[in-house]
Formats: structure tokens, C-alpha cells, sequence
């Protein structure tokens, strides 16, 4: 039987613009449209990239300051120890489950400080070993890694995963999301196949972290077996920073949520079986051996006085040939069923 109870996780990411108000909204959002989890990110600027560095294409497209480095984008965009606090305090009211992803060492301590039994790896660590083996050493047992594969290779997958079981942390507590590490990705370059190989190779801990417009992917991925799906939301669409046009506004991802779990349910189970629903349809579009004309009690059963047809309340038409050359032991009237 499968497991139909696929996790939503809402990705704020930086959506909240380095503005508490604005991350109180996107969980009050995330938590109205019953998504599981909503993601934050947990970084230092410092510790994260030099201060020359490049921005990536999407987010020079999707950024006002063109002349803004990589460095001076994310410094704006940190989330300091009391906004932690703050977030995972309304969180807690909000009753959804806050989750973040550490892109340094010193911001897993902080999470980790702050409780978390659940942590997201980006893409961008999928081989950044040193990290790995750090959370690993340091992480209790009972913790839950969420590892996003984008850019990666099975290879990769693999050495990222021994890196992260080396000491404390078990496979079993470990999620695999395929990704593609475009904003947005196009269809051409999600290759949802890929999760197969993934399942195939690792087992059925396995989910999607959807950055294509639209539904379509993650629906494909709930019926490769995900058991989590991600996706980007944000407040206003057209608000400046590096990942509003590629994420959901708040009605899509009304839709977006509506539509998973809607998937979800029709996925059943892999039993082929009549459902609840057709199993009255099923006796009266389903046929019966009935008689074809009179059939006098101890007269034989012949193909021209036996014949098949609905309802399906009766003897299956399967018996048709057993039935031949016995004996009524009643009497028959035309259209009547068949018993033995």
C-alpha cells in the first residue's frame, strides 16, 4: 500500500526582504493554506561568499541594483539569532513547522541551538564534504536531513550521503529531492526521470523541490513516489529581490497546495481493486448468466438457451461453458438469472 501523505514545504527563502514584518506575513500565509513546513534560510554573509563575488543571472535579471554584488544582496538578507526566535515563536502559534537551511557551519550550531529535529541542505552543499560531516558529527540521531540534489550527480548523491551517515545521522532519517538549479527551471531541464534513478538507487525517501512555473512537476513527482514537495512563494510577485517572479503569489500557492494534495489522494495504492464507489456500478453495468427463453427444470443448459446479461448480480459469464450440459433443477422464465 502506498503512503499518500506527501509534505508541503513552503520555501520563503529571502522573501521576506531582511523585513521581520514581511516573514510573519509569509508564515500566516503558509499556515492558512496548510502547508507542513515553511523554509527559511539560515546564513552569514561572511561566511558564505567572498565579497568580489558575481550574482547569478537570474538574480541579476530579478534585482533592482545591478551594480550590487553577491555579497552586499545576501548581507541584506540575513536573519540574526533574535529573528530566529521570533520567527519560530510565530511559527509555533501559527501551528506549522518552521524549517531552514544552514548554508555555514556556524548557522547549523544556531539551529541546532534552537531545537530543530529537521534540517534542509541546499544544492549549492550537495559536495561541500567539510559541512557535511560537521552536521553529521554534530547532529543528535533522531535528526531529519532534507537534501536538495540540484546540479548533482548520482556520484555526488552518494559521497554527499556518506559524508552525512559518517557519524550520527541515519539514511533512514535522510530525504532525497531531485531539483533543477534554475529560477525558473525550464521544462527541458527538470528531467523527472531522474527521480526513478534516484529511488531506484537510494530507496523511496525520496521528494521534488519544484523551481518550474506551474503545478505540472511536482504532480509528476508525487506519482514517482515524492513524499515531500517544495516550492518558492512569496507576498507580491513584483516585489524587487532575487526570487519574487519565480515564486508563487499567495493564491497560486492556494492552488498549488489544493492541487498536491488532490494528486495525492487520486495516487492510491497499487492494488488493482474495484473502489467503494464503483462497487455498486459495478452490479449493474457487470453481467450475469441468465436464461435466453424457458428452460424446463432437468433440461440441459445449452449456448442457445443461455446467454449473458446485465445486471451483475448473478453467475459470471465466466462459468458460461462449465454450465453447459448440466441439468435446471428449477424452472426458468426468459431473462431470468442463472443460479446453481
Amino acid at each position: 500500500m502506498r503512503n499518500n501523505i506527501v509534505k508541503i514545504i513552503a520555501e520563503a527563502g529571502v522573501n521576506h526582504d531582511g523585513n521581520l514584518e514581511k516573514a510573519f506575513k509569509l508564515i500566516d500565509i503558509a499556515s492558512n493554506l496548510k502547508a507542513n513546513f515553511i523554509k527559511f534560510q539560515t546564513f552569514k554573509a561572511d561566511l558564505l561568499v567572498v565579497k568580489n563575488a558575481k550574482k547569478a543571472r537570474y538574480q541579476m535579471i530579478n534585482s533592482p541594483n545591478k551594480r550590487e554584488t553577491h555579497y552586499e544582496m545576501l548581507k541584506k538578507l540575513e536573519l540574526n539569532y533574535n529573528d530566529h526566535i521570533s520567527l519560530i515563536d510565530r511559527c509555533r502559534k501559527k501551528k506549522i513547522k518552521f524549517l531552514s537551511t544552514p548554508f555555514d557551519i556556524d548557522s547549523f550550531f544556531l539551529l541546532k541551538k534552537l531545537g530543530l529535529r529537521t534540517l534542509k541542505i541546499s544544492s549549492g552543499d550537495l559536495t561541500n564534504i567539510p559541512l557535511l560531516e560537521k552536521i553529521s558529527l554534530n547532529s543528535p540521531k533522531f535528526m531529519k536531513i532534507i537534501l536538495s540534489t540540484g546540479m548533482g550527480t548520482i556520484k555526488e548523491i552518494d559521497q554527499a550521503l556518506k559524508a552525512l551517515t559518517k557519524y550520527n545521522l541515519i539514511k533512514k532519517n535522510i530525504t532525497i529531492l531531485h531539483c533543477t538549479s534554475n529560477y525558473p527551471a525550464s521544462d527541458k531541464s527538470v528531467n523527472m526521470n531522474a527521480l526513478i534513478s534516484i529511488r531506484k538507487k537510494f530507496g523511496n525517501n525520496i521528494g521534488y523541490s519544484d523551481h518550474t512555473f506551474g503545478n505540472i512537476a511536482s504532480i509528476i513527482a508525487l506519482s514517482m513516489g515524492a513524499k515531500i514537495i517544495e516550492k518558492h512563494f512569496t507576498i507580491n510577485k513584483l516585489s524587487s529581490g532575487p526570487d519574487h517572479k519565480i515564486s508563487l503569489s499567495p493564491k497560486e500557492l492556494r492552488h498549488f497546495v489544493h492541487d498536491i494534495h488532490r494528486a495525492s489522494k487520486m495516487l492510491g495504492s497499487f492494488e488493482k481493486k474495484a473502489s467503494k464507489e464503483e462497487e455498486p456500478i459495478k452490479k449493474i453495468v457487470r453481467k450475469s448468466l441468465v436464461a435466453n427463453s424457458f428452460i424446463k427444470k432437468g433440461n440441459y443448459f445449452t449456448s442457445k438457451n443461455i446467454t449473458v446479461k446485465r445486471p451483475g448480480t448473478g453467475l459470471e459469464p465466466k462459468y458460461f461453458k462449465s454450465l453447459l450440459k448440466k441439468k435446471a433443477k428449477k424452472n426458468y422464465k426468459k431473462d431470468q438469472l442463472i443460479i446453481l
